[in-house]
């Protein structure tokens, strides 16, 4: 891996995993919870157009990195950019119209059909980006998921492609209520996100940590 994958900010880091330590409390999803919850995912997959600011901490057993976050969402292609403020190294991955294109790295940019298979081959990071484009939003990505819901009748936990989510805590200031802090996990593989700002068809949602 080049050190441009290892922004590594031990500083925030460590904020992203104390603000995560923190597991949500759960109960299975009854009818009305699940009715409740597709209607929300119909609203917000008619928003083809986000984003979000934020900061972000991967790891894949003693390997990772962290950095700010900005995502930029257009329909099925995106822009993902990661900076690192302590080593000020940074790193875009982008999509359009099916080819991936992946900037910042020490030898050059490099360019493929598959976002996913790039970002690992490049960097070393399994990141699930398609279906983590659903599960920052609170959405169940395409296929078998079993959620778990809060006391609010949000989403606290989504177990789908041998991933958990966990969504340890929402924003409550936009019409409708927004991930805050996401953990998702799968053996040694992890992908933290802390939330400040989501931005959905114009308008804006700050949060406060």
């Amino acid at each position: 891996m080049t050190m441009t994958g290892r922004l590594l900010a031990v500083g925030l880091l460590t904020a992203l995993l104390a603000a995560c330590v923190s597991a949500p409390r759960t109960r299975p999803g009854d009818a009305l919870s699940l009715a409740a919850q597709t209607r929300r995912e119909a609203t917000l997959a008619a928003q083809e157009q986000w984003q979000l600011q934020g900061r972000i901490a991967l790891s894949l057993g003693d390997d990772g990195g962290s950095g700010r976050l900005l995502w930029r969402q257009d329909g099925a292609d995106f822009s993902i950019q990661v900076s690192a403020p302590v080593s000020r190294q940074s790193w875009r991955l982008s999509t359009r119209d099916g080819w991936a294109r992946l900037e910042g790295l020490d030898d050059g940019p490099r360019e493929g059909p598959d976002a996913q298979a790039l970002l690992r081959d490049s960097l070393g990071w399994e990141v699930p980006l398609a279906a983590l484009t659903a599960w920052v939003r609170g959405m169940r990505a395409d296929g078998p998921a079993v959620v778990r819901f809060d006391e609010r009748g949000l989403p606290a936990q989504i177990e789908q492609q041998q991933w958990l989510v966990e969504f340890r805590a929402w924003s409550m200031d936009s019409a409708l209520p927004m991930p805050r802090r996401v953990f998702a996990r799968r053996g040694d593989a992890t992908v933290r996100l802390v939330v400040d700002t989501w931005r959905d068809e114009g308008k804006a949602a700050t949060v406060q940590p």
